[in-house]
Parts: structure tokens; C-alpha cells; sequence
């Protein structure tokens, strides 16, 4: 639904319908800075899932690279389909290659989850260090009202209450049925092993070292992206930035691969910020986005089919 309404912002000649104003923006961008971006992008994902591995290994079970990256675009590519499902994915494709539990990939999902939302609030608070006044005015802008927000509170506190109900009874009745409990035990000590890797890494320096490098990528990602348009390739290393934080913000929302959310917030900071025309804005942000997603799906495609490849070959070698 968000998308529809900001593909509405995007006006165009009489006798010319959105989507050639779409594709037309496509044809005139640079497609050598849009094939830098793709390439930068997976050698990010090619760093992710070496940290993915690293983290496996104090938790004691064997998973090569390569299987890593594979569950790793599996991943990506649920997660366009299925919010968050993605996660989940990645960890039971993990399992299927390497035999590793998926409760244990999914703690050391979760810490990673953890690293990259610091990442990201340490990434947001040098956005608001460069360009605060800016920012803070676009806040301002956001059609955000008081009731809808309690509403919105009132939702989560909702959905938590259930789910605390849902753990009491869950621990209820596990007390009752020996399997129940002895599969809740079995998978909550194999989370916290996964938890716990973070903490018995052989080179913490070089995970950390990592991470900054896969959020330098993504940042340098965005700076190819906008490069490539000429509308946007004005704009300076700030600006950059700026649109980086808002993006990476929107992707964070629990929407299949930020669809709709990202297609909101980046035009709207284009146009408040930096004086884009609406138009530029919102073809700039679906070409973007159509872009990263189409490598999304390419890279998760292919890394499905050689899962299969792998997995049938295991079978028929038993």
C-alpha cells in the first residue's frame, strides 16, 4: 500500500504513464556505477557471512564459508517475501548443509542483529552530528500524530502481553509433558551457546573490524547509487550519508525487504533536504530500490539452486 502511495507522488508529461517515467530514469542512469554498487553490495555479503562463520566457530560445530554465504542470500532472499523470515531461513538452511542446530545458528543471528542495530545508532548519530538542523526539521515534517502513535503503543503492548501469557503457559504446561520441557531446555541452552560465541571469539578485533567494514560497504553502496543519477550526483558525502541513515532506518522496518517503507521515507528526505524535485525523487528511490532487490533475488536465487545442487549430491552419496 505505501508504495502505491508514493509512486502517486510521481508526476509526469501528459502522454507519458509513471511507469516509463520509471523506466526512462533506468536508461539514463549510469549503469557502470550501478554494476560498482552490485559488486561492492555482494563483496559485503561475502564479509557478512565470513563473520556469520566466525562466530560459529566457539560454539563447536564445523561450517565452511561456503555454506555460510549460501544460507546467507537464502536468507536475503526470504526475507523479501516473509518479514524477518529470512532469519530463521538462513539458520535451517545452515542446519540442512553443515548439520549445526538451528536454535544456535539463530543466537548468533541474533548477536549479530545486535552488532549491526550499534552500528546503525552510531552511523545515526554522526548523520545528526553533520547535518542536525536539517534532519530535525525533516523529523518535523513526518506525518506523525500523537494518537496514531498511542495507538501504534498500544499494539506492541498488546502483542507483548500475549506473547508473556503465551511463556507462562508455554512453562505451564512444559512442566506437565518431560518432552516438552526437555525440547525447551535443549533449545534455549543451544540459543544461549549461540549467544555466548560472541564472547569466546578467537579475534574479537577482527569481527569488529568486520562490521565496520560491512556498514562502510553498504554506505559506499548508497554513494554509487546516488553517483549514478544525475539528479542526485550533485549531492555531496553528507547528503550521502543523510539519505544512507534514512534508508537503512526504513530496511529496518518489519516490512518484506522495506518495500513501501523505504519508497516513503527516501523521497520525502530528497525533497525536504535537498530541494529534488518530487518526481526525481520518487523514480530515483524505486530504481534504487528495484536494483538492490533484483541483486537480492539474483544472488538468493542462485544460491538456492546450488543448496539443492549440494544437498541432492549429499543424498545420493549416502
Amino acid at each position: 500500500m505505501l508504495i502505491w502511495v508514493s509512486l502517486s507522488g510521481l508526476h509526469v508529461k501528459e502522454g507519458e504513464n509513471k511507469w516509463q517515467y520509471l523506466y526512462h530514469t533506468w536508461q539514463a542512469a549510469d549503469k557502470a556505477w550501478l554494476l560498482l554498487m552490485a559488486g561492492i553490495f555482494m563483496v559485503g555479503q561475502v564479509i557478512r557471512a565470513e563473520r556469520w562463520r566466525m562466530l560459529m566457530v566457539p560454539t563447536g560445530y564445523k561450517v565452511t564459508f561456503y555454506h555460510s554465504f549460501l544460507s546467507l542470500m537464502i536468507g536475503y532472499l526470504v526475507n523479501l517475501v516473509i518479514p524477518r523470515g529470512g532469519e530463521v531461513s538462513r539458520c535451517y538452511n545452515l542446519y540442512k548443509l553443515s548439520g549445526s542446530p538451528v536454535e544456535t545458528s539463530f543466537g548468533t543471528v541474533v548477536v549479530e542483529r545486535i552488532v549491526d542495530v550499534l552500528c546503525l545508532v552510531i552511523l545515526i548519530a554522526l548523520v545528526f552530528a553533520v547535518e542536525s538542523e536539517k534532519l530535525f526539521a525533516f523529523i518535523a515534517t513526518l506525518p506523525i500524530q500523537a494518537s496514531g502513535l498511542t495507538s501504534k503503543l498500544a499494539i506492541v503492548g498488546i502483542a507483548l502481553l500475549i506473547l508473556v501469557l503465551s511463556g507462562f503457559a508455554l512453562h505451564w504446561y512444559s512442566k506437565r509433558n518431560q518432552k516438552l520441557s526437555s525440547f525447551i531446555k535443549r533449545t534455549w541452552d543451544g540459543f544461549k551457546q549461540g549467544l555466548a560465541a560472541v564472547f569466546r571469539l578467537e579475534s574479537k578485533s577482527l569481527f569488529i573490524f568486520y562490521s565496520i567494514v560491512i556498514w562502510a560497504l553498504y554506505f559506499l553502496s548508497s554513494y554509487c547509487v546516488v553517483m549514478a543519477f544525475k539528479e542526485t550526483s550533485v549531492l555531496g558525502i553528507s547528503a550521502v550519508l543523510s539519505l544512507f541513515a534514512i534508508g537503512a532506518i526504513a530496511m529496518a522496518a518489519p516490512l518484506p525487504g522495506g518495500a513501501g517503507s523505504y519508497h516513503t521515507l527516501v523521497p520525502a528526505g530528497l525533497v525536504f533536504l535537498y530541494a529534488i524535485p518530487q518526481s526525481d525523487a520518487v523514480a530515483f528511490t524505486f530504481v534504487f530500490h528495484a536494483w538492490q532487490t533484483l541483486i537480492m533475488i539474483v544472488g538468493g536465487a542462485i544460491a538456492l539452486v546450488v543448496t539443492s545442487w549440494i544437498l541432492k549430491k549429499k543424498k545420493a552419496d549416502l
